[in-house]
């Protein structure tokens, strides 16, 4: 059911592309994320649910939303930032708003680097159990667990939020006083906070902000996360202009029935409902 994404009248400004990127080689701990991609798409077109978002938006009839047919499949880690980049800037030349499915979390740094080029200043809501602040995890500074560390380190946000995050250390707090991280713990957030943002907004979620229970095709299970209920619902109060987002870590090697994809799947509808969003309905 995937089409190829248009160079014509239906990439008009504000359609939403979604891309996969099939790499997980900066993963630190399981290998498995490169399939999330393959494994989100076929619980949306399964069969066993619509393609409508909660608040009406159909993918199917919007004329607004175009699955890219071409999943990037980088050779190596060398090669996955150039070519992440390039495509994503493409896609928003084409007057697109981009939703990366991955893949690992370092993904988000080359989509960032495309996003910091078009929107200069923009802010970065971070939806995840871990802030992914490390200098560098192994000996690799462009781990999963670096992203935002190298993100903020190259100025492509002026401010980056963090919501979700039960697992900071010392190093990784000293990173937040650092680069001046807004952090909301998963201890302090509750279930009718709003969130609210001027200007542009990227949206970065990695599934494991929820609790493993929700979602246990992740490779770093963290209990006390949230529940699916409580990610949509932070969803749909966010006031913001979403003009991108990734949807990150679906690790298909240890889903449990494919409820992970499944979650990844509701995800991208509610988020591309979002993006597709017209103004004055995301200020209200």
């Amino acid at each position: 059911m995937s089409t190829v994404f248009s160079r014509g009248p239906d990439a008009a400004a504000g359609s939403v592309a979604v891309q996969g990127v099939c790499f997980d080689a900066n993963a630190s701990f399981a290998r498995g994320a490169a399939g999330g991609p393959a494994a989100i798409r076929e619980a949306l077109f399964s069969g066993s649910a619509n393609l409508c978002a909660e608040n009406g938006f159909d993918l199917a009839e919007s004329g607004r939303w175009y699955p890219v047919e071409e999943d990037l499949r980088p050779a190596g880690g060398a090669d996955m930032p150039g070519l992440v980049e390039r495509r994503v800037a493409e896609l928003l030349a084409r007057g697109a708003r981009v939703l990366c499915l991955g893949g690992d979390h370092s993904i988000t740094l080359p989509i960032l680097r495309a996003y910091g080029r078009r929107y200069p200043g923009i802010t970065v809501l971070h939806l995840d159990a871990h802030p992914d602040l490390y200098d560098a995890l192994d000996g690799n500074r462009f781990s999963h667990a670096c992203p935002f560390a190298r993100v903020m380190e190259e100025k492509l946000a002026g401010r980056l939020v963090q919501v979700g995050i039960r697992t900071l250390n010392g190093h990784q707090r000293e990173q937040v006083r650092r680069f001046g991280v807004e952090v909301i713990t998963m201890a302090d957030w509750h279930d009718r906070m709003v969130l609210r943002f001027d200007g542009p907004l990227y949206l970065s979620i990695d599934l494991d902000v929820l609790d493993p229970a929700f979602a246990p095709g992740v490779s770093h299970h963290e209990p006390g996360g949230m529940s699916t209920r409580q990610l949509i619902g932070l969803l749909q109060r966010l006031k913001a202009d979403v003009v991108g987002a990734d949807i990150v870590e679906c690790n298909p090697l240890r889903d449990v029935g494919g409820m992970t994809a499944m979650v990844g799947a509701k995800l991208l509808k509610e988020v591309s409902a979002l993006m597709a969003a017209p103004a004055a309905q995301r200020a209200s």
